[in-house]
């Protein structure tokens, strides 16, 4: 029986997820769909809180695509899973927090993996691009994605030529959040998710289904259905122990104690 290319490891309410597939993590139609499995469990356990997603090794994040599995039969509109390529970026109501920590090359479709994360870590030697046009593809997800994360010339520069962008330039540009040495990137990384693990589920549940619903709103009908609470997660937030226990907990100077509910 073959190794599962995904390995994963739980501390508390924290889930980490290695993509783990020699020589490159590279992803093909069955990786991404047990990673889609594995994003979807992630999303229904209420004891889980937050995901970092990783690459095993040094060397490799993820490059996408597998073009080997491509040339082989893998059919590049093939069924990816529950939640499309990679597991995460098209998995609907995933309102916990996720943090990529990337390990090293970050390229076409694993870099689209990354920008479905909500806060990207980098290691120092990471590095960046969207390389499909040379491959005679389109990076459709970080076609959309990108401008709207990054100055437009500099996505669009990225997307037309396909050319690099170190760990620097990429937290230049804003879509990295911290870079780290290689060797302190997963530590950096436990600390992060340690940090949001202790916060209000409730809350990042609320901010994550808010942003989304305003990717494709006016500023007042996004206001509008948040105070006419007809957003699921603020509707369930309003009404919560925690939403009480955050004034309680300010009026009587202690931390809150969260429980979800």
């Amino acid at each position: 029986m073959s190794q599962s290319p995904i390995k994963t490891h739980r501390q508390g309410g924290v889930l980490e997820v290695t993509l783990d597939r020699p020589k490159a993590n590279a992803i093909d139609l069955e990786t991404s769909r047990i990673m889609g499995d594995v994003f979807r469990d992630f999303r229904d356990d209420d004891e889980l809180r937050v995901a970092i997603i990783t690459g095993a090794g040094e060397k490799f994040f993820c490059p996408g695509w597998d073009l080997k599995a491509a040339a082989d039969g893998d059919e590049v509109d093939g069924d990816y899973g529950v939640g499309g390529f990679g597991g995460l970026q098209e998995l609907r109501g995933l309102n916990k927090p996720v943090i990529a920590a990337v390990n090293g090359i970050c390229c076409g479709g694993g870099l689209e993996w990354a920008l479905s994360a909500d806060i990207i870590l980098a290691a120092d030697h990471a590095s960046f691009a969207l390389p499909e046009i040379n491959s005679g593809t389109v990076a459709d997800a970080a076609s959309v994605k990108l401008p709207k994360r990054i100055a437009y010339h500099i996505a669009m520069e990225m997307l037309l030529t396909g050319r690099w962008l170190d760990a620097a330039e990429a937290h230049r540009w804003g879509f990295v959040n911290h870079i780290y040495p290689g060797a302190d990137l997963m530590d950096k990384a436990r600390e992060m998710a340690s940090l949001l693990a202790s916060g209000p589920p409730l809350v990042y549940a609320a901010i994550k289904e808010v942003v989304r619903d305003a990717e494709d709103s006016s500023f007042q009908d996004s206001m509008n259905r948040i105070t006419g609470r007809q957003l699921p997660s603020i509707d369930v937030l309003y009404g919560s122990e925690d939403n009480l226990e955050g004034a309680v907990a300010f009026s009587e100077k202690r931390a809150p104690v969260w429980k979800g509910k």
